[in-house]
């Protein structure tokens, strides 16, 4: 089996917990992202050491759950390759793009094309996709999203593999045309959420899914089910799991932890706290996602960067900045 490209290996393999950030990282009610400020933070995040940074596909405006404001955000492929062109080592990925409304096609032109652009940096998240109003705008039914978001998955995953035994299915589905030459190395398939499947056939057919924050005793269930999944239907293959976390880091080093939707609100030592135990139950990528806040977005991530990473990286990635201890 051909080998996964670098994203795998710098975000999903490590047997450590490794970190990534939610982008864009400053949440602008109604506006679209500060370009500038976003560069900047991604340039900062590659520098201390973030194993990734993810975007959100979006494709309406529809607003969603407790939060009334619209989201205004830019086409996730679009978004990330301006993101790679600002860093170096750090991992970019979908987290997630919504199959049922992107022709696969189209999809895997665009994940080939990030991944090649980006020096093999790209991980690809899917999902069966949330708002239903965006399905009727589509034209497209939302309940069966999940019977598509199925039919989606094998031609997007034959259109992206390097082996020829999976490509034969896609190939006969476009008459013998490719979207793109042959990649040598494979990119990583991530389902986000349920996607409307079973996890067994997640653990089949992806290389890790990502799940959201519960308490923590949910959380080990969940994490318990995902591990059953893969023993049966992957048996002796890493398949991570990835969980997504809303964080309000205050500036009070010692703040203890307390809840917020899908979240926390703490201090940086309550953090590494949380983070260690999620390490320990099996969370294998934890994907931060930054509530807004009076704090200076690279303020917090620096303080992450600088007090928060180095306690899940057996060594510090190269260049990274080093925090006075006495201070």
């Amino acid at each position: 089996m051909a080998p996964f490209n670098v994203a795998y290996a710098r975000a999903l393999a490590a047997d450590r917990l490794s970190l990534g950030l939610m982008t864009p990282l400053a949440r602008l009610p109604g506006a679209m992202a500060d370009l500038e400020l976003e560069r900047s933070a991604a340039e900062h995040a590659d520098r201390h050491g973030f194993a990734a940074l993810w975007a959100r596909d979006v494709p309406l405006m529809v607003p969603q759950g407790t939060d009334l404001e619209s989201v205004a955000l830019d086409d996730p492929f679009i978004w990330l390759s301006t993101l790679a062109a600002a860093t170096k080592q750090v991992a970019l990925g979908t987290a997630a793009a919504v199959l049922p409304l992107r022709h696969p096609l189209h999809l895997a032109k665009s994940a080939l094309s990030l991944d090649r652009l980006s020096g093999g940096r790209f991980l690809l998240g899917v999902g069966s996709g949330d708002r239903e109003a965006e399905f009727a705008a589509f034209g497209q039914n939302a309940a069966l999203r999940g019977d598509a978001f199925r039919a989606g998955w094998s031609l997007l995953r034959a259109a992206l593999s390097p082996e020829a035994s999976e490509r034969k299915a896609f190939l006969q589905a476009t008459g013998g045309y490719d979207v793109a030459t042959v990649p040598t190395r494979r990119i990583p398939m991530l389902v986000v959420g349920s996607a409307r499947q079973t996890l067994q056939w997640i653990a089949a057919n992806a290389e890790g899914w990502a799940s959201y924050h519960r308490d923590e005793v949910r959380q080990q269930g969940r994490i318990e089910l995902w591990r059953l999944a893969v023993s049966e239907r992957a048996v002796g293959r890493h398949k991570p799991f990835v969980q997504s976390l809303h964080l309000d880091l205050v500036e009070e080093a010692d703040a203890p932890a307390s809840p917020i939707e899908l979240g926390i609100r703490c201090g940086r030592h309550a953090l590494v706290a949380y983070l260690a135990r999620m390490e320990a139950m099996g969370v294998g990528h934890v994907l931060l996602h930054l509530a807004r806040s009076p704090r200076p977005v690279l303020d917090i991530v620096d303080e992450l960067g600088l007090d928060v990473l180095p306690s899940f990286h057996a060594t510090p990635p190269p260049g990274a900045a080093v925090r006075n201890l006495s201070a």
